[in-house]
């Protein structure tokens, strides 16, 4: 028998990620028809890390998530919460089923093409490349790139200099192991979670001297992530995943950026995606939604703005003309 085909997860609780959610599993059935597996909704409550906060998503958009074939995972975030929201995605893989593989996928995700026929191996985790050079940031004086990565290695008992990529020079942040942690995968979420949460309050817990002047907020989930990664024999990702970040997945982080930067093919998928009448309804309460996609202003304002064949290589100079044109949305 064939293996039973990996569960997908995302996080999503009330306000923009319940609103995303919607959008990542309205493309993924209109995309990829023919996927099997599971689609996992985490769903953070509102308590432990996340008391005081109003987490849970509206009765409409849970109804809309669970007739696109969603299935609702409630969990009880105890160490990240309100304080690092990016921590959900470490907690999350907790309350999924253990001992059945999974694929994380950020919220603000679209599923563009046929998911169910990329060559997933799921006995090798991998995650996605679609990253900058954000971290670390080495100090005039050091220490330096790799003595920053090595004492991360060197700390969790992991071979530092079976995770170089040799064809890029020393000292370029490309030649260590880097993430973005907007999809990754692995064949058990218990044992790849609780890896990913106990090493991550390691590290937060005490940084140690090489990572003295280095940023942990937003960065520890990607600073942690490739470590968890190498640790189960996984790591960059071969050509049969080209299709994620590429014909398949589009990680837009923002439906700004989607409409400034993405394909027109992205674009098609979304729109058609989203054009129910049931879904419409629910989605025009999300104002970039209603402006962007439904009033057409995507196309008829924003789009105009930006040559996709001369695109910045950087996303900081699209997001800063963005807001300066006021088409900036959240």
């Amino acid at each position: 028998m064939p293996p039973e085909p990996p569960n997908l997860v995302i996080v999503a609780q009330a306000g923009r990620l319940e609103y995303e959610a919607i959008i990542f599993a309205a493309s993924l059935r209109h995309a990829a028809p023919g996927w099997q597996g599971g689609l996992y909704v985490a769903e953070p409550q509102p308590d432990g890390a996340w008391a005081g906060h109003d987490t849970r998503l509206s009765a409409e958009g849970r109804a809309i998530l669970e007739r696109l074939d969603a299935r609702i995972l409630p969990f009880t975030a105890r160490h990240f919460g309100a304080s690092y929201p990016y921590g959900n995605k470490i907690e999350a893989l907790l309350a999924l089923p253990t001992g059945q593989p999974f694929i994380f996928f950020d919220t603000d995700t679209l599923i563009t093409g046929p998911l169910d026929q990329v060559a997933f191996d799921l006995s090798r985790p991998s995650a996605s490349m679609r990253r900058e050079g954000t971290w670390p940031d080495p100090p005039l004086y050091g220490p330096d790139y790799s003595q920053i990565w090595a004492s991360l290695y060197d700390r969790f008992g992991l071979d530092f200099a079976s995770s170089l990529d040799r064809s890029q020079p020393d000292e370029h942040w490309e030649r260590y192991l880097y993430f973005n942690a907007g999809w990754f995968f692995g064949a058990d979420p218990a044992e790849f979670g609780q890896r990913f949460l106990n090493w991550a309050l390691e590290v937060q817990r005490d940084p140690q001297d090489e990572l003295a002047c280095q940023s942990l907020d937003p960065w520890l989930d990607q600073v942690i992530l490739p470590l968890v990664i190498h640790s189960l024999g996984g790591g960059r990702p071969g050509p049969e995943l080209a299709g994620l970040d590429g014909d398949i997945t589009c990680h837009y982080r923002n439906l700004s950026l989607l409409y400034a930067r993405e394909s027109d093919a992205a674009l098609e998928v979304l729109e058609a995606a989203v054009a129910p009448n049931w879904i419409k309804k629910h989605l025009r309460n999300h104002d970039p939604a209603k402006k962007l996609i439904y009033q057409g202003k995507g196309r008829d304002k924003l789009r105009p703005m930006f040559d996709r064949s001369a695109l910045p290589t950087k996303e900081q100079p699209i997001r800063q003309r963005l807001k300066k044109r006021g088409w900036w949305l959240v």
